[in-house]
């Protein structure tokens, strides 16, 4: 079959987008880039540097399109349109800044050649120049010039000329195009999906190409739904998480990267089935969420990809009415999957678990069988909630404890509520003010500072009205928030005053974790079926295990990460180049393997699915690439200076690692 090579130029290419004569197919994802990409890429091309090559699909048939992220709509094309396959990101970005979006207004430095987003410093620094002005099809350059030089007469204007010369003849540079003919749209998204696999695409957008391509019109389906849930506040039930859904569904378990192959091959039946349980399985399952639970806010639960199997099991039951026992037992299960982290590793085979189990005639029984309970009842011990901080599933449970026992807020005096605006909007608080911990002389740690028995749900102004006050100062403060023993309690804060002094702080820890962990066994025991045994008792794999990684760097050196684990009462301690875990993580984007060195002895660093797996010391640190990302995020954020960096000698871990989820670091 025939491919048409060729070269456009950018202005040629921008035209093309605005006549409607590229277009992108419904199999594309939608345009993310962020100015500071934007900025680089008119930088390569004003470089001179290579800027990739772009590959279209040429087509008589008429294929789903999705809208090109260019702040309006595109003309009906005159003449055969092209279909977008690869370099959608690179092409709306130059139509964005030939167009002057307002999300797209790159600056150029006359005097250092630099490019950025514009700023309110730049906007007052007449050494920069907006690219649109230099690029636009019509731009006076001599103007610009003269305006240059008499607002910085330092510059030669012959240099100004010559680089905003060069600038603007960026629109002139050519892309070297393939035009693929003759393809059926099938053949298109595999083509689509090979081209993409060694990118950072998600097996997620993947199977959502696939899906596209045997199921016109399913992005729509999608993105309504997704907007449906949204207004509810449950904004996490978006396109990819459908897309997993979906695919989970007609499946029978999770994403993997042979998805796409497996979905090419389903009917249309298969796939008509699969949506309408989706549909009717959120429908059953959100409301027992919000409705039983208080849970009012899909950002609060800990991992959504717990929700598929209940909207399998919700989605495909006879339509017949819920018993309070079933519908108790979904609850149980889905906050024990919660606490045990069910999918913080080898998702994808925990999905085919649990689905056909979701299928089967007892379904919660063999989800709580799955899940290595088959009966007894769960347990909270003030131990479990050692070294928890917000990563942690408990933190969820913290909150609803809290709203189920009718905590208020410190300033408004309402009920807590996730899905709260403005100044009510809903914080987490240090009761005990970081500032005072960090300085003191009992030498308190970054997890214990952090500890989710010293955190406390309410909002965003009584947070910055409390400020860095100690609580032997604003639990008893006359003026506004006044805390009685009865508010407090509802937030299980022990009300002892020789709780309320940093000294205390490790006693005030104990204490509040007695009370929580009494109210979240409490809450635990109030969805458990009545036909479980009674006499068993079920505790937490991980209780007493803990991970703390402490970042050391400097401008010169991205560092070093000083790992403080525990597992059983024993005690490790190693440590590992950031910059090697950051490569590791990159690579992981790619779907790549890869190693890293931990404490003298290289470890494998494995990609399953979206999951990326490394061993620790103690524990095999498992998450998703999102959750390993925001942990290198808050960790350069929270660095030490390399001067205190400690010496540490290489200790391997002898035993066999557990699995410990990255969520929990802290």
């Amino acid at each position: 079959m025939p491919v048409e090579k060729t070269e456009r130029d950018v202005q040629t290419l921008v035209d093309q987008i605005s006549r409607g004569e590229i277009k992108l197919p419904e199999i594309q994802r939608g345009y993310v880039w962020k100015p500071t990409q934007v900025a680089k890429l008119i930088e390569s091309l004003y470089r001179g540097y290579p800027s990739g090559s772009l590959l279209c699909w040429r087509t008589l048939e008429e294929p789903a399109t999705r809208d090109v992220a260019i702040g309006g709509e595109q003309a009906a094309p005159a003449v055969q349109p092209l279909f977008l396959l690869d370099g959608q990101q690179r092409l709306t970005s130059l139509h964005r800044v030939l167009s002057d979006h307002p999300d797209a207004q790159i600056v150029f430095n006359v005097e250092t050649e630099a490019f950025q987003n514009q700023s309110a410093a730049t906007a007052k620094d007449p050494r920069w120049i907006k690219v649109h002005e230099v690029v636009r099809s019509d731009a006076k350059l001599y103007r610009l010039i003269s305006t240059t030089q008499a607002a910085v007469p330092a510059l030669d204007p012959d240099l100004i000329g010559e680089r905003l010369g060069r600038l603007a003849a960026t629109r002139n540079r050519a892309f070297h195009m393939e035009i693929l003919t003759e393809f059926p749209y099938e053949e298109i998204a595999q083509i689509f999906v090979r081209v993409n696999s060694g990118r950072p695409l998600k097996t997620s957008d993947l199977a959502l190409a696939t899906l596209s391509a045997r199921w016109t019109g399913v992005l729509k389906k999608l993105e309504d739904e997704a907007a449906h849930w949204a207004q509810q506040h449950y904004q996490d039930l978006d396109v990819t998480f459908l897309t997993r859904a979906l695919t989970g569904t007609v499946l029978g378990r999770g994403l993997s990267t042979w998805s796409h192959g497996r979905l090419v091959a389903a009917s249309d039946e298969e796939l008509e089935n699969g949506w309408a349980a989706v549909q009717r399985g959120l429908r059953h399952l959100v409301p027992l969420l919000r409705e039983n639970l208080k849970v009012g806010n899909s950002n609060l639960i800990p991992s959504h990809v717990a929700l598929l199997p209940l909207i399998v099991l919700l989605g495909e039951r006879p339509d017949t009415g819920l018993d309070g026992e079933t519908a108790n037992g979904i609850i149980y299960w889905f906050l024990l999957a919660s606490i045990r982290n069910r999918y913080s590793g080898s998702t994808d085979t925990r999905l085919g678990q649990d689905i056909p189990a979701a299928r089967g005639p007892e379904p919660v029984k063999q989800l709580l069988a799955n899940l290595g309970v088959r009966g007894g009842h769960f347990e909270v011990t003030a131990q479990d909630l050692v070294g928890r901080t917000v990563g942690s599933p408990y933190f969820f449970l913290s909150f609803l404890v809290a709203k189920n026992a009718g905590a208020q807020d410190w300033w408004y005096a309402t009920e807590i509520s996730a899905t709260a605006e403005a100044g009510q909007k809903l914080e987490y608080h240090h009761i005990h003010p970081q500032s005072t911990l960090k300085s003191h002389r009992n030498g308190y740690s970054k997890t214990e500072i952090n500890d989710l028995a010293n955190l406390a749900f309410i909002s965003g102004k009584a947070n910055r009205k409390i400020s860095d006050r100690s609580p032997s100062d604003y639990f008893v403060d006359p003026k506004p928030p006044l805390l009685t023993e009865s508010e407090l309690a509802a937030h299980f804060v022990p009300y002892q005053e020789s709780l309320r002094h940093a000294d205390a702080y490790r006693d005030f820890l104990d204490a509040r974790r007695v009370l929580l962990a009494q109210a979240m066994t409490g809450l635990l025991n109030r969805f458990r079926p009545t036909w479980m045994d009674e006499t068993e008792v079920t505790s937490d794999p991980l209780a007493g295990c803990s991970v703390e990684f402490v970042l050391y760097q400097s401008s010169w050196d991205t560092g070093q990460v000083v790992v403080n684990a525990k597992k059983d009462e024993s005690g490790w301690t190693g440590s590992f180049s950031f910059a090697d875990l950051e490569s590791a993580i990159q690579a992981a984007d790619s779907g790549l393997d890869s190693d890293l060195e931990i404490a003298g002895v290289t470890v494998p660093v494995r990609v399953e699915s979206d999951t990326v797996v490394i061993p620790i010391g103690p524990f095999l640190v498992s998450g998703t690439l999102d959750a390993w990302h925001k942990m290198l995020e808050r960790e350069q954020v929270d660095a030490q200076p390399l001067s205190q960096c400690p010496v540490v000698a290489p200790q391997p871990w002898e035993g066999d690692p557990i699995s410990f989820p990255v969520t929990s670091i802290e």
